[in-house]
């Protein structure tokens, strides 16, 4: 901990650190007000008198679009270098849909808001990483890519609790949408200021500027592969939130406590394992994985006791693998290809999620045995590709 500690002190002076920093602290307030919203639009399509059919498809067709559209978003920045364009673009959808669901009348005009929000999401991610690979070249792409994910998940703590805070003061659905304005607001003006500050982002990494044509290599399909298993195997929260309640091993008000103590263990651990990243590669996937694999039985066949251990290594698992992601892409493709391999790499894993949440869904109806078989199963089966590429002689490190 205090070679992290003189790591970040090093850091800290660098131009790069600080744009790392400024959009770490955009995505916090980001976080803030979408996962906040996020967390009741399930209750509140129903108060709206929607179905438990409609908000299943509102979810799942919102969570597609949202992974499956980065492709365009990569390869249009790709292609364009229009990157703070579309980051803006895209800020400006989510962060306008999230405060006017207070002002849905219908569930209709709700679901249209809810996948909205996706869309803007899926608008603005793939660029702006490129963004954050060029700044995270100076200080190491595991440290850099990993502050941005644990201040992103410090403001998806925070947003579910503050959304539980106005509801329980007896506050409407409407009255949490409208509160969420706030970090909205906050989150545009920022994103903003960061582009004033920082026209050029490519300028942070001097060898952005030695263009070199290629596909991209075969080692990152392999590591594609590998993740998105990884990502099959992850249940969802919502459904061992479901689980929960079902068999009562948690009780109601803890469910949401759980879900942020989640979110902050992988914040947490997103610092300590990107600067690991940085020391180890890709390497480190192999133990993280074995890790994750636990919580699973834990969440599903434990107590309130047990169920917390497995969310808090399922909250590690999320958050470090999402980290390592944009760091480990960053090292293993032509940098005119990174929004690209971005958008192709992070849609592949939310595709695979949606696949595998939808199997463990069906499974758990069936029988939570055979949903604990088919998690561990496909989770066990990404290892051999992390084998693979640690095998190979290119390291994935600055």
């Amino acid at each position: 901990m205090r070679e992290f500690i003189d790591t970040i002190k090093k850091a800290y002076p660098s131009l790069s650190f600080k744009f790392v920093l400024v959009i770490g602290i955009v995505s916090l307030f980001a976080d803030f007000a979408y996962e906040g919203a996020r967390s009741i639009t399930g209750p509140y399509l129903a108060a709206l008198g929607a179905s438990g059919t409609i908000v299943g498809i509102v979810a799942g067709f919102g969570e597609l679009l949202g992974y499956a559209l980065r492709i365009v978003s990569g390869r249009l920045a790709e292609r364009t270098g229009k990157f703070w364009a579309i980051t803006l673009i895209g800020y400006f959808v989510q962060m306008t849909a999230v405060p006017l669901l207070a002002l849905a009348g219908s569930w209709q005009v709700a679901a249209l808001l809810i996948v909205a929000e996706r869309i803007g999401k899926a608008t603005r991610n793939p660029p702006r990483d490129v963004m954050l690979s060029h700044a995270s070249k100076e200080i190491g792409y595991g440290l850099g890519f990993g502050i941005h994910e644990a201040l992103d998940q410090f403001g998806a703590l925070l947003g579910p609790l503050a959304v539980a805070a106005v509801l329980a003061h007896q506050g409407s659905y409407q009255t949490a949408f409208a509160v969420l304005a706030i970090p909205s607001i906050i989150t545009l003006s920022l994103i903003l200021v960061a582009r004033y500050l920082y026209p050029k982002p490519e300028g942070l990494e001097p060898q952005a500027l030695n263009i070199r044509t290629g596909h991209l290599p075969k080692i990152f399909w392999i590591y594609l592969a590998g993740a998105a298993l990884v990502a099959a195997s992850f249940p969802d929260f919502s459904l061992m939130a479901f689980h929960f309640e079902k068999i009562k091993s948690v009780p109601t008000t803890w469910i949401p406590v759980f879900y942020s103590i989640a979110m902050g263990t992988g914040g947490l651990g997103s610092l300590i394992y990107g600067r690991l990243f940085d020391k180890k590669g890709i390497r480190i996937l192999i133990p993280l994985t074995l890790m994750t694999i636990i919580s699973v039985p834990l969440a599903f066949m434990g107590g309130f006791w047990l169920a917390l251990s497995g969310c808090v290594l399922w909250g590690l698992g999320m958050g470090v693998h999402e980290s390592i992601i944009p760091a480990a892409v960053a090292g293993i493709v032509p940098i005119e290809r990174r929004a690209s391999a971005y958008g192709i790499f992070t849609a592949g894993y939310g595709i695979s999620w949606f696949i595998g949440s939808a199997i463990i869904g069906m499974l758990y109806d069936i029988s939570v045995t055979w949903l604990i078989i088919f998690s561990i199963a496909a989770a066990l089966a990404a290892i051999p590709f992390f084998i693979f590429i640690q095998s190979k002689t290119i390291k994935l490190r600055t």
